[in-house]
């Protein structure tokens, strides 16, 4: 029977020959990981249930990113609630400040997960790392401590939809253009419970950078998971970097899809999610003028190297608005030096933004940059809910680097080209 790349991930984590949608299937897990804000319920309820050992301490990852460095006393306690599960427990990947790193782009960079995985993290972005092939999806703190006793979790086998990219990207958009695309159009519950499978050329053509943005964003329209098939992109990225065997899978020909939808990549213009959901999307040139206060470029969305380069491609030369906070956050310590090397902090600094520790802050409101009432923000984020960075008074929008970058010069939404900068030969 013909399978879905995420049917053939789920039916060998299951021990099965086949699996279909709807299947319920106990799954075993490759890794899984919480952060300073899910693990410690994950820890009390692991202790509450009886467990007195995980069921491997190479395979987990405790990840204080979201109030690092630590905000006030209370995120204190919760990090050093994790530190001491993980000093008892023997867990090898639990990371502090000078070590830690955004969690999503932090396990990709040191090779804690790969192709063919099942990755679960008690974060609704954990999908991140469909982008190298696995599947991998959030799950709730009670599921993340029973995995890390039984190192299983069970699922339903979901339906997939095939998302088709063909042609050339026009100047400037990246993934995070697709993805916001992709959810504009099919809106927020419209993968609900579904892997979203990404593929056509412009995918192929597509940085691993940029295929992180993609896969990431997929629980925005509901989805169970986003994956893209590891093709000579991916190799590129794991091999000499993933530390087990990676297991390269790809959709069977004539494998079933609950719905195919193609778009032609020549048609997706720069793109701004505007307050207060991921779908409610339109071409930025279309929101010029659009006044702000706050940009925010990081993010496990955007955090990446090839996002501060775009960022500081439109930077160069230029000066934040008088009127605009720029926020400047690397994902992991391994990008934040590889950016200071580059010399992008120069151009950050130059520019006037400032450059931040790796944190995911200001995404959920947390610190780092937070929005009083009425204000407004242009950030390379995934959400823009409500009070989402703040105040339930402010506003969030969604864009990539290349945006956000020009917003923060102009002192509204803009596109690169609307204040006169040149792509570089």
């Amino acid at each position: 029977m013909p399978m879905t790349i995420t049917e053939k991930i789920l039916a060998r984590a299951a021990g099965r020959d086949v699996v279909e949608p709807g299947d319920l299937i106990m799954a075993r897990v490759d890794f899984c990981l919480g952060n300073d804000i899910t693990a410690p319920v994950a820890i009390d309820e692991f202790e509450k249930a009886g467990f007195d050992s995980v069921f491997d301490p190479e395979r987990i990852a405790l990840i204080p990113d979201h109030f690092t460095p630590n905000k006030d006393i209370k995120t204190a306690q919760l990090v050093k609630q994790m530190r001491e599960f993980s000093a008892r427990h023997g867990i090898t990947h639990f990371y502090d400040v000078g070590r830690v790193g955004v969690e999503h782009a932090l396990l990709p960079e040191m090779g804690l997960v790969g192709p063919g995985d099942v990755v679960i993290g008690a974060d609704s972005h954990t999908c991140t790392y469909g982008a190298l092939g696995a599947f991998a999806t959030g799950v709730g703190s009670t599921d993340l401590a029973g995995a890390m006793a039984t190192g299983q979790v069970w699922f339903r086998v979901p339906e997939s939809l095939k998302f088709v990219f063909d042609g050339e990207l026009s100047p400037w958009v990246t993934g995070k253009d697709l993805i916001l695309y992709t959810i504009g159009n099919i809106g927020v519950d419209g993968a609900l419970y579904m892997a979203m499978e990404f593929t056509g050329s412009a995918i192929s053509g597509l940085s691993i950078d940029s295929r992180f943005s993609i896969a990431n964003m997929a629980i925005e329209a509901g989805g169970k998971n986003g994956i893209i098939a590891a093709d000579a992109t991916t190799r590129a990225y794991v091999e000499g970097r993933f530390q087990r065997e990676p297991v390269y899978v790809e959709s069977d020909e004539g494998a079933e899809y609950a719905r195919v939808r193609r778009w032609s990549a020549a048609d997706v213009p720069l793109m701004v999610a505007k307050p207060h959901l991921p779908s409610n999307t339109q071409p930025a040139a279309d929101l010029a003028g659009t006044r702000i206060d706050q940009v925010v470029i990081g993010s496990c969305t955007n955090g990446r190297i090839e996002d501060l380069r775009m960022a500081a491609e439109v930077l160069r030369g230029q000066k934040v608005h008088k009127d605009v906070r720029c926020i400047v956050i690397p994902a992991t310590q391994v990008i934040w030096k590889q950016a200071m090397n580059e010399g992008l902090f120069d151009v950050f600094l130059d520019a006037e933004a400032v450059v931040s520790a790796p944190t995911c802050g200001p995404c959920l409101g947390g610190h780092m940059g937070i929005l009083a009432e009425g204000e407004r923000a242009v950030a390379t984020t995934n959400r823009n809910f409500v009070g989402r960075m703040g105040h339930p008074g402010s506003e969030v929008y969604l864009a990539g680097p290349y945006v956000a970058a020009a917003s923060a010069v102009a002192g509204h939404i803009a596109t690169p080209e609307q204040i006169g900068t040149r792509r570089a030969a």
